[in-house]
């Protein structure tokens, strides 16, 4: 090597450590203390501190593998997951036996929406630490979120041989057999009880649910004692999936009791939109002595565990169209089987078959009303039972005496069990 040559490598070794030296700061101290310093401020939301503290202390301690894991759980709680992932994997390279390590990297892929990643962690997890009741509640969380629930169903089962007391499982187990239930039957039960005029009005119905991979199939039997009568009706509700953020709803009833119309049918489209928002948009069609139309239309929120939703129906008519609404509320608890809700409605729904119309249709669509109901739903025996209380109150013009109101009492129950 020559003179010049050797002269040109001091010189680039020079500028390297000096680069290091003014371009990087060492960490200098006590790094157990540190790490506790930092612990702390990113349990106080500031984690970038805290993250600033960490990779400090890496620079001369790139091996403490508590600091890089707890780091890279740091990165995954902002929603870095990508970061997050290199450092968990730099740590299980180097050290594959720390098993909380592995839980960590395994919810950041389940964060990050990566199900198959996170399942195939899982297994590698699992070469280490077999039959580890964790690992295997996050295995199954891998395959539910793959749209692979059975394959989770026997995750939690071989688990649960093993580890029968282990509490998640069991809860996560009930879940994914109520999730698993293609099947359900309910029937329910109302009564209207009127201030004057008309004795109480009873309703009855009896449903069968059927879930497919396009969507759910609900057929009905509707039994109504009313007018000194008894009537029935048949419909069948279909919900198909279009795609994502996009479902139809589609009705179709018959009937040869004056009770009800002789043949009802409607359609309407679901769409989600940004923010939480959805809206629809449909009609209904009931045909007595006539055929009525009615053009409806939602418009629903969710925010956190509440939901909130507008229906209004407009029925074109003469002299004008008569228009009704209803706000709904609903405070969910566990989950969408388990909630409280509130419904505040004006004007008449011709959805609800309360009245004989006997050719009277305009005259009863156009009747004035308020109404306020309240109820109760919750869930029994792992889910699998359904039930609901209901009450309510309307104030309800008079059909044959316009400007006349009564008051309408409503209470009913509703039972539904899930079954494979």
């Amino acid at each position: 090597m020559t003179t010049i040559h050797i002269k040109h490598a001091i010189l680039t070794g020079l500028l390297f450590i000096c680069s290091l030296s003014f371009g990087q700061e060492l960490f200098n101290g006590d790094p157990d203390k540190s790490f506790e310093v930092a612990r702390q401020l990113a349990f106080n939301n500031q984690r970038k501190k805290a993250q600033d503290t960490l990779l400090l202390i890496l620079t001369k301690y790139p091996d403490y593998h508590d600091i890089r894991s707890f780091l890279a759980s740091t990165y995954s709680w902002d929603g870095s997951y990508k970061k997050a992932r290199i450092e968990f994997d730099y740590v299980l390279k180097r050290s594959p036996k720390r098993i909380d390590t592995w839980e960590a990297a395994i919810k950041n892929e389940l964060y990050s929406e990566a199900p198959f990643s996170a399942l195939e962690m899982a297994n590698k997890a699992l070469l280490h630490f077999p039959d580890n009741p964790d690992l295997l509640y996050l295995k199954a969380s891998a395959e539910e979120n793959a749209t692979n629930k059975k394959e989770a169903l026997v995750t939690i089962e071989n688990l649960l041989l093993d580890h029968p007391t282990h509490e998640k499982s069991l809860a996560y187990k009930s879940s994914l057999i109520n999730d698993l239930s293609n099947n359900a039957i309910g029937v329910s039960a109302d009564v209207d009880v009127y201030s004057q005029s008309f004795d109480p009005m009873q309703y009855y119905l009896v449903k069968y649910v059927r879930q497919t991979p396009y969507g759910s199939i609900h057929g009905k039997l509707n039994v109504s004692n009313r007018f000194a009568s008894t009537g029935a009706q048949f419909e069948v509700d279909l919900y198909p999936r279009i795609t994502k953020g996009l479902y139809a709803y589609a009705n179709i009833g018959f009937s040869n009791s004056f009770l009800y119309p002789s043949i009802r049918y409607g359609a309407e489209l679901y769409k989600s939109l940004p923010k939480s928002f959805e809206a629809s948009l449909g009609f209904r069609s009931l045909k007595y002595s006539s055929t009525t139309t009615i053009y409806t239309g939602s418009v629903g929120w969710y925010y956190g565990n509440s939901y909130w939703s507008l229906r209004s129906y407009v029925t074109p008519g003469d002299p004008g169209a008569s228009m009704s609404g209803t706000l709904n509320y609903r405070r969910y608890r566990s989950d969408a089987d388990n909630y409280f809700s509130v419904a505040i409605g004006m004007g008449f729904s011709p959805d609800i078959y309360r009245f004989y119309y006997k050719g009277n249709e305009g005259a009863i669509i156009n009747l004035d009303s308020q109404k306020l109901k309240l109820g109760y739903y919750f869930t029994t025996n792992g889910s699998k039972n359904s039930w609901g209380f209901q009450t309510g109150v309307s104030h309800q013009e008079i059909s044959f005496d316009p400007g006349a109101y009564f008051w309408i009492y409503s209470m009913g129950v509703t039972w539904r069990i899930k079954f494979k």
